[in-house]
């Protein structure tokens, strides 16, 4: 009995060793015009710590936000304008001493080739897609622009809602609308769409992504190693490849 007793303690301790160790999620909440870059960064990371999962939530910074705010998981939230992230720190659901930094963009015009080439060209057009500036920072961008062009009274029933900057793109795309304010990067991935001019940079705040740890991201080990990763050489070179600038 002895030594069957001791025979099933052996098989028992083989059994733990054999089971892989329980996956450590991390809960991302991005702006949508980083998803090629952060799909790309989160696997790599992911293939060189086998035990963690990323669950990848892409959208608009102030849909995001909401969300957080409304209990949805979230370790680190990447925004696409400073509002959405103070906004979070203001109610205590970020680590305000992590706030840093990710990477800048820049806002263009992109729709079939001919329909513009300046900003003041915008009038002569019917259907302009932006996203939405109550939650979209693309939009809120676009709208600042247009208020220092002078033109934001012209185009004010000439412009078409999307629900985040990718949704913008596509609208363009399909040829639904004459063309859509949305970031360099994302305009780079379009197919039908072509860039077809850069917003004066007088004419809006810089495009920049602050990052940050959340309230319960902190706490979570895996998190942070990846939030430190996100600083490094090597999400500089991804971020490079796909057109964003590093400062």
């Amino acid at each position: 009995m002895k030594q069957i007793a001791k025979m099933a303690v052996i098989l028992t301790c083989l059994f733990h060793l054999s089971v892989p160790a329980v996956a450590a999620d991390v809960n991302l909440s991005v702006a949508a015009s980083l998803k090629e870059v952060i799909n790309e960064l989160s696997d790599r990371f992911a293939k060189q710590h086998p035990g963690v999962k990323f669950v990848n939530n892409y959208g608009a910074s102030g849909a995001l936000s909401k969300q957080i705010e409304n209990g949805a998981p979230s370790d680190i939230f990447i925004a696409a304008n400073l509002e959405w992230m103070d906004y979070l720190k203001n109610i205590k659901l970020i680590d305000s001493a992590s706030i840093t930094t990710f990477t800048y963009n820049t806002l263009v015009f992109a729709g079939a080739p001919g329909k513009a080439s300046a900003m003041q060209d915008l009038i002569k057009l019917d259907r302009i897609a932006i996203g939405s500036p109550k939650s979209v920072p693309a939009g809120e961008y676009a709208m600042e622009a247009f208020k220092k062009a002078g033109l934001d009274k012209q185009l004010g029933k000439k412009l078409v809602m999307a629900k985040d900057v990718r949704e913008c793109l596509m609208y363009a795309e399909r040829g639904e609308v004459d063309g859509a304010f949305v970031y360099r990067t994302d305009a780079l991935l379009g197919k039908q769409a072509k860039i077809l001019f850069t917003v004066p940079q007088e004419l809006y705040s810089r495009v920049t992504y602050p990052m940050a740890l959340t309230a319960t991201g902190r706490k979570n080990s895996y998190a942070a190693t990846f939030f430190t990763y996100l600083h490094g050489d090597e999400a500089a070179s991804v971020l490079a490849r796909y057109g964003f600038a590093a400062r």
